[in-house]
């Protein structure tokens, strides 16, 4: 997810190795009480999903103005290293084979989700406007479909699909700022009503009837694989975990460096003078951390075919998993909750476009009888892209993390014609265009 817009404070904290280390701190914390078994930890986490926390405490830092999260490159960090490198190690075990065997409900949910972003926008604009038409209203680039046609972007995609539909509607830098806001704070309340259910998984499985033994079974075979292969790890398997993850993040990066470029500069040849985004570009194939995630998940899917997989038993998901969470850590710090009380009309509109969004879900979701797994990672695939959506499946379980980063790529390719189709739709219904 894009930052967001500038700030109009001056950060108690400006260090970054200050911020990460408060935001490890943070972590260590949440990990350690909750396992503890201390009455009141055990009923606070019982309430309380352990990684919905890893959201929220990070966030306070920026709500009460002791970070910029602007200013910071935490995000930066471990989103370009740390994510890559959780990746290939929550991915270096995994069996395809039992992937595949999920079978096609998953697919239906992410297009179900995509669905629900492209005609939920509309939806939210035409249902604000019968109420309070100046708010979706606008002239010009001030026009808030403009706005929002980047957070469909964001929505369906990621962050260099959102960029693509700035310079193709070219909202006012102000606009683009809050509109970034809406998207960060939206998602991340839809994360946490996903996380709560994580907990109550089989409840809602129940309730669609629901077969979700292929998703059992892959978690079963891949914890009979662990055990199988555990071992006390030495500081040859923590050092070689290191780096294959790692390795991995150095090829990762030099085969982005090489493509995203490449197939840039053929874009730039083959657009036309009045066009602004080539259709290389839409799909995210310009885009560098496109090919970051698709290199990285290609080498963690060529190891679990090596003998690299057997550093699973030595602790490889593991080392993944806390990657991942600082990560997530990462993201929460992001989450500037006092943009809702600048922009609480705006807000609403993110909020009736993301229950649309989450209706479609869970009623497609019923009909097909499809597992809450899909429909939470379905979900998350498109918003919130590679970054959110093996944390989500990793919630569930570590085995099952690539999943939702296959789904992630899918939104890339997909972000930007879905969204100018949305945006097309949110034009259509604003009082200013649509009448």
């Amino acid at each position: 997810m894009a930052a967001t817009g500038a700030a109009t404070y001056t950060p108690v904290i400006t260090n970054d190795a200050v911020i990460f280390g408060i935001l490890m701190v943070m972590l260590g914390v949440i990990f350690y009480t909750s396992k503890s078994e201390h009455p009141i930890f055990k009923k606070f986490y019982g309430l309380v999903p352990m990684l919905l926390l890893c959201y929220f405490a990070p966030s306070l830092l920026t709500f009460f103005r002791l970070v910029d999260p602007n200013e910071t490159q935490t995000y930066f960090v471990a989103s370009r290293y740390l994510l890559p490198a959780s990746l290939v190690l929550l991915t270096v075990s995994i069996d395809l084979r039992e992937i595949v065997r999920l079978g096609p409900k998953a697919l239906i949910m992410f297009f179900t989700g995509t669905v629900g972003v492209v005609l939920g926008g509309p939806i939210a604009v035409w249902l604000t406007a019968l109420v309070n038409p100046e708010l979706v209203g606008g002239v010009g680039p001030t026009e808030v479909w403009r706005g929002l046609a980047t957070v469909a972007g964001s929505w369906i995609g990621g962050g260099a699909n959102q960029a693509a539909m700035a310079v193709i509607y070219e909202p006012t830098d102000e606009l683009f700022s809050v509109m970034v806001a809406v998207d960060v704070i939206v998602a991340e309340a839809w994360m946490l009503f996903l996380l709560l259910g994580v907990g109550k998984a089989e409840k809602i499985d129940a309730f669609f009837k629901a077969d979700a033994s292929a998703i059992d079974r892959l978690r079963d075979k891949m914890e009979t694989f662990a055990k199988k292969t555990s071992r006390i790890p030495t500081s040859v398997d923590l050092m070689m975990i290191g780096a294959i993850g790692f390795g991995a993040v150095a090829a990762s990066h030099w085969a982005a460096d090489i493509i995203a470029p490449w197939f840039k500069g053929v874009a730039d040849s083959l657009k036309s003078p009045d066009q602004k985004v080539h259709f290389l570009e839409a799909i995210g194939l310009t885009s560098g951390f496109f090919w970051l995630i698709v290199a990285a998940t290609t080498i963690g899917v060529v190891l679990s075919f090596t003998r690299a997989r057997n550093y699973e038993g030595a602790g490889a998901s593991k080392v993944g998993t806390v990657f991942i969470f600082i990560l997530v850590a990462t993201i929460g710090l992001k989450m500037d909750i006092r943009a809702v009380v600048e922009h609480p009309g705006l807000f609403l509109v993110g909020g009736i476009w993301m229950v649309f969004h989450v209706a479609l879900l869970f009623l497609v979701g019923w009909l097909i009888r499809a597992p809450y797994f899909f429909l939470a990672v379905g979900s998350k695939a498109n918003i919130g892209g590679a970054a959110s959506a093996p944390v989500v499946a990793a919630a569930f379980h570590p085995a099952l993390a690539p999943v939702g980063v296959l789904l992630a790529v899918l939104g890339y390719a997909l972000g930007t014609y879905a969204a100018v189709l949305c945006a097309g739709l949110m034009r259509a219904a604003s009082p200013i265009a649509g009448g």
